[in-house]
């Protein structure tokens, strides 16, 4: 197939333009180079062949990034890659071997922030659509960007964009923007991904830190928090916020099936992170059944009086803690909020503050639409098999695309599964860069002849 030979022929190519991504530093929990990374990827679509705009909600909100190419042969299907161009921060940088945004090239890999997540993956899906462009002047069904640039600070304005471009942005399927390669080598198809519900709780006590001696007289607000985070879940993670559970729904004979053939394993898991056991005493399928479909509490941060080094004898005037909940579907994080505040009022915890961050609901793909099979088919192709996923573990604003666009959401892509994303020393490796950008022609291949 001469679109998958142009694909081998021109990796160098491909490797420059993500460089030139990689060097082009696009933090958006910062605002920075964000205007400066949608008109460097408008240019290199436009490049590829893709016709783009860039399109605008109001002042001080991310732009989003628009390509589409129509097809002469199949103009009644669409296909849609979401993507996004901003990264998370590079912080700390003294962690990194080369620079951050460098995108250094050491044998099979390429470093550097957003390697992976998300120009990695994006320039396999315009690379892509480019070699066919080149091969046959056409592509087998219309193709459409949306890339935008909010998504690693929770796409607070998504929503925003699928309603008023709802007529552009329409289209018959979306692959998402990301998809793990397991250890083996494997592609793990995600059917959907959880919701998640950031929160800051905060509790005040006096005016400013006073000397540790004064603990016998003055409340230390470290303690109060304490007490109030740990009436939230147990030592096995099931969180205890009365009703918390009550919208979910029981997986599916076809989710468990599709959940106790994927192969996980445990020990490499537990290598990679240098640790022994899982949560709870989880294994098997109760481990894997956590991944996909289980709703967790997680304190992503707890801050309080002295943290430097050495000793000091201090007693806080505050404390806060900042704690994620994902989500699983029928779990409305507007619901969810009122659960928790009800359940720290209920417990004598109405002096904690509660500062609400981010909601977003969970979405699923049904294993059985079509799309999943057109997807599937191109991947075994390409790396010789695929492992269908039910739910990815982590979050990402597919609810809304499936909600406001009422189109399938699929993730797919060339994501190592320890490559690193949002740490030190992200990397992509080339030889899954290829391999995904080969498996993308493919699915527009088989999505155009339906």
């Amino acid at each position: 197939m001469k679109t998958l030979q142009h694909v081998d022929s021109h990796m160098e190519n491909m490797i420059s333009d993500l460089q030139t991504l990689i060097r082009q530093p696009s933090v958006s929990a910062k605002n920075e180079g964000i205007e400066e990374c949608a008109k460097l990827v408008q240019r290199i679509l436009k490049k590829s062949g893709i016709s783009s705009e860039i399109l605008r909600l109001k002042k001080n909100v991310a732009p989003i990034v628009y390509g589409e190419v129509k097809s002469i042969q199949n103009p009644k299907k669409t296909l849609m890659f979401y993507n996004h161009y901003d990264v998370q921060p590079a912080e700390p940088f003294d962690l990194w071997d080369d620079p951050p945004f460098s995108g250094t090239r050491k044998g099979n890999k390429i470093f550097g922030r957003g390697a992976t997540d998300d120009k990695g993956e994006l320039i396999t899906r315009i690379k892509a659509v480019e070699a066919y462009l080149r091969t046959t002047g056409d592509v087998p069904c219309n193709i459409k960007f949306v890339i935008e640039g909010e998504e690693e600070t929770g796409s607070a304005h998504i929503e925003e964009y699928l309603k008023k471009y709802r007529k552009k942005f329409s289209s018959d399927g979306v692959i998402w923007e990301f998809g793990y390669i397991d250890a083996k080598n494997t592609p793990i198809i995600g059917l959907g991904m959880k919701g998640l519900l950031f929160v800051e709780l905060s509790v005040s006590e006096s005016i400013r830190d006073a000397h540790s001696s004064l603990a016998v007289l003055i409340k230390n607000p470290a303690w109060r928090l304490i007490e109030a985070v740990q009436t939230l879940r147990d030592s096995n993670g099931n969180i205890l916020i009365k009703d918390w559970y009550k919208d979910v729904s029981a997986l599916s004979k076809k989710d468990l099936k599709i959940i106790n053939d994927e192969p996980f394993d445990e020990d490499f898991f537990k290598k990679e992170f240098g640790i022994r056991s899982f949560l709870g005493g989880k294994k098997g399928l109760d481990a894997k059944k956590a991944l996909v479909a289980g709703a967790t509490c997680n304190i992503a941060g707890f801050v309080s009086g002295y943290t430097g080094d050495g000793a000091k004898t201090v007693l806080p005037g505050s404390a806060l803690v900042k704690i994620d909940f994902r989500l699983v579907p029928k779990m409305d994080p507007k619901k969810q909020v009122m659960r928790l505040k009800n359940h720290l009022k209920s417990k004598g915890f109405s002096d904690v503050k509660i500062k609400i961050f981010h909601g977003e609901a969970a979405a699923r793909t049904d294993s059985s639409n079509p799309f999943v099979s057109h997807v599937k088919d191109a991947a075994d192709k390409i790396f010789g098999k695929s492992i269908l996923n039910v739910s990815n573990a982590g979050t990402g604003p597919m609810h809304p695309f499936v909600e406001i666009l009422n189109v399938p959401c699929i993730s797919i892509g060339s994501t190592y599964m320890f490559s690193r994303i949002h740490s030190p020393n992200e990397f992509a490796r080339i030889d899954l860069l290829k391999k995904t950008t080969k498996c993308v022609c493919l699915i527009m291949q088989n999505f155009g002849k339906t």
